[in-house]
């Protein structure tokens, strides 16, 4: 009771509201008796007829009762979520605006839309200028659409996409009035948002990225599988189905195979699952499906053209709807890389053919029992590298191919240096094979001597920043801002809690996913990849993630820690930094005091050293003896290049911020074979990184780079 009373002190209007509903409902006796059936009806239903008749407060009381006695349970509910989320995020003032507001607008709204187009020959509209109305569910909807302003991303997205995505498709299948209401409630909302929070509302475009590609294409599968589960309720009157008549709905109803239906509700949502994972295979099925269906459709269409047949709306809505889920899936088609796990395809020759799941779990075998001496090697697990791994030497070469070049990610990875060095050769020759142009990025000083032992060329891209852990102590004026940071952590009730993110409860990660997406869609270009992860990495149950957690579970910020297993394998023998986001409005010194905590930790586990990596496309100045080495076209466009993502991503300022923890630095390095091959390894980095870029985000470059 305690809780109730709480609830209804924070929410008085919602309360209020719930109240008054279940009060008429109960006196007027139509919780159990249909309001059409009543005299009440003409006093307490709106829409056209009752405007025409000159009933106009009929649009404020009929927002009171529900036309038929079980639309109460919705009713109910709806204004108990969606009004009472309204009130939490706008107070009730501004929630009692946007519920009045978005219920006027889509009652009078609807009817205005239905005296335009009725007795035009379009039965739909014809058919619902005729009907009446009562409830108040196209305000809090649209009341709700626009609290959704309120909301940070990734989640005002979602809340919008949920809400346009369910009152389109019942507005398309049911086609009944308040559906069309529902429409008009949610739309206004969307614009009205904006000026309740006091700004004017703005169309922003920001860039999608992998997740957003598969939660869309994931999406498409959900609601085409709705909509095969709505297919056996849809009426006649749908805007999409006024060309057939009630006889022939009525005949292709009684002709529908439910379990037919059933099987291939169970198909798209099985795909849609696959494509929410990433998977190759699934995207491949589903852009041949749709080609096909898209095909027969197009078929279907000139042929009803050509006879005159009925029903071409429908049609033609269908062919755009399924032309719009093809167009998803390839404009995002780099987000679908992950390899199958039940099809996996042994790739024996080209090296550009698709890897599969079992070379990861082989590379990644090899990782923990041969190690290396990249402590940033882990990043070549990755699903979507390629592994060049030769059968004479117990180790391989992680690489992806851009622009004709073929791409390798860190040192080759062998027990032994000699081993290593021969893994370079061959992996070198091989791409030659294949007419490509090889290269190996963020590389030690070991393979960069072994590139030049072999003719190659080498240039410094970056610096890795590594901690001694038994040397660390946190003494000293040097380290004020760290001890700050874990000391104003400890006063906020903030903890540390590291562990496997895929073992942690499903609200942590949901927490962890929301930061990262918001971190992601704050920038102004596209999600990097490459040598950064994300989630989707840090979800490995091989990778340590560090939170930092406060009282109430709030998440404020995310580190995790890739293992790094030295030259002869076993366990880790260290650890290296990959994502770090943080909580916007959270706790200031979230990344010094995961850091810091993260060090202690790992120290008191006997660790002997972290990695904080290295920031990409920054450095300091050449290292000692680098002078000597090769620096020119590539060396400046790296320099341009990093200058202009730094406004977007801020790697220099990242490079500048791990000097908190006064590190050692070593110099990575770049190493390729020709001097002439550089502008397509340029190129090639920059798809690497981007690889979701088009001509626009790479313009925005080029202006930034000239600023």
């Amino acid at each position: 009771m305690s809780r109730l009373r709480t609830v209804t002190r924070r929410l008085p209007l919602t309360s209020t509201l719930v109240v008054v509903v279940l009060v008429l409902s109960v006196w007027t006796r139509t919780l159990w008796s249909p309001l059409l059936g009543q005299p009440l009806r003409d006093s307490a239903t709106y829409g056209l007829p009752a405007l025409e008749e000159g009933a106009w407060w009929t649009v404020v009381t009929g927002a009171f009762f529900a036309a038929q006695p079980f639309q109460y349970v919705p009713i109910l509910l709806g204004l108990i979520v969606f009004g009472g989320f309204t009130e939490w995020r706008l107070e009730a003032w501004r929630c009692a605006v946007a519920l009045v507001s978005c219920h006027l607008f889509a009652v009078l709204g609807a009817a205005a839309l239905l005296w335009l187009t009725r007795d035009h020959g379009y039965e739909w509209t014809t058919t619902l200028a005729r009907v009446r109305d009562a409830g108040p569910s196209a305000g809090f909807l649209g009341a709700a659409a626009a609290a959704s302003v309120t909301l940070s991303p990734p989640w005002r997205g979602r809340v919008r996409t949920l809400l346009v995505a369910y009152v389109v498709l019942f507005v398309i299948h049911m086609g009944g009035l308040a559906d069309l209401e529902h429409v008009l409630g949610v739309g206004f909302g969307l614009l009205l948002g904006p000026f309740l929070i006091g700004r004017k509302p703005a169309l922003t475009v920001r860039h999608l990225t992998r997740r957003d590609f598969r939660l869309l294409a994931s999406g498409f599968f959900v609601v085409a599988a709705v909509e095969v589960l709505l297919r056996p309720f849809t009426t006649a009157d749908g805007p999409f189905a006024v060309t057939m008549t009630r006889e022939a709905r009525a005949e292709e109803l009684a002709n529908t195979d439910v379990l037919l239906g059933l099987v291939q509700v169970v198909l798209w949502l099985w795909l849609a699952r696959s494509l929410y994972k990433g998977r190759r295979w699934a995207w491949r099925w589903a852009v041949g499906l749709l080609v096909v269906v898209i095909v027969i459709q197009v078929l279907n269409l000139g042929y009803m053209v050509v006879v005159g047949e009925q029903g071409l709306l429908a049609a033609g809505w269908e062919l755009f709807g399924n032309g719009l889920g093809l167009a998803v899936c390839l404009v995002g088609r780099h987000a679908f890389r992950n390899p199958s796990v039940r099809r996996a395809r042994r790739t024996t020759g080209s090296l550009v053919a698709p890897a599969d799941d079992d070379q990861r779990s082989r590379a990644t075998r090899l990782l923990q029992e041969q190690g290396t001496v990249n402590r940033l090697a882990w990043m070549t697990t990755w699903p979507e590298n390629r592994w060049f791994a030769p059968s004479s030497v117990n180790g391989y070469v992680a690489y992806r191919v851009h622009a004709g070049v073929a791409v390798g990610l860190c040192d080759p990875v062998a027990s032994s240096e000699e081993d290593r060095f021969v893994l370079l050769g061959a992996f070198a020759n091989a791409v030659h094979g294949q007419g490509l142009v090889p290269c190996l990025f963020t590389v030690t000083s070991e393979a960069s001597h072994h590139a030049r032992a072999q003719g190659w060329h080498s240039l410094q891209v970056a610096e890795e920043a590594w901690i001694d852990l038994p040397s660390l102590d946190f003494v000293g004026k040097a380290w004020q801002d760290v001890r700050t940071a874990l000391n104003q952590a400890a006063k906020l009730g903030i903890r540390f809690r590291i562990g496997p993110l895929a073992d942690m409860p499903r609200g942590i990660q949901m927490q962890v996913k929301a930061i990262s997406s918001e971190w992601v869609e704050d920038k102004g270009l596209p999600e990097m990849g490459f040598t950064l992860g994300g989630v989707d990495e840090a979800l490995d149950r091989n990778v340590r993630v560090g939170l930092a957690i406060d009282e109430d579970s709030t998440v404020h910020g995310v580190t995790s820690w890739m293992p790094f297993h030295g030259s002869g394998g076993g366990d880790p023998s260290g650890w290296t930094l990959d994502v770090m986001r943080r909580l916007p409005q959270g706790f200031r010194y979230s990344m010094e005091f995961l850091i810091a905590s993260a060090c202690l930790t790992f120290k008191e586990e006997g660790c002997p050293v972290v990695s904080l990596s290295g920031a990409p496309l920054a450095r300091t100045r050449p290292s000692a003896g680098d002078e000597s080495l090769d620096r020119g076209t590539l060396d400046t466009f790296l320099d341009r290049l990093g200058a202009s993502l730094e406004p977007y991503y801020g790697f220099r300022s990242l490079h500048a911020f791990k000097s908190k923890f006064q590190p050692r630095h070593e110099p990575l390095y770049l190493v390729f074979p020709d001097e002439a091959a550089l502008p397509r390894i340029g190129l090639a980095l920059s798809r690497a990184y981007l690889p979701g870029a088009g001509v626009r985000d790479l313009v925005t470059l080029a202006r930034s780079g000239r600023d």
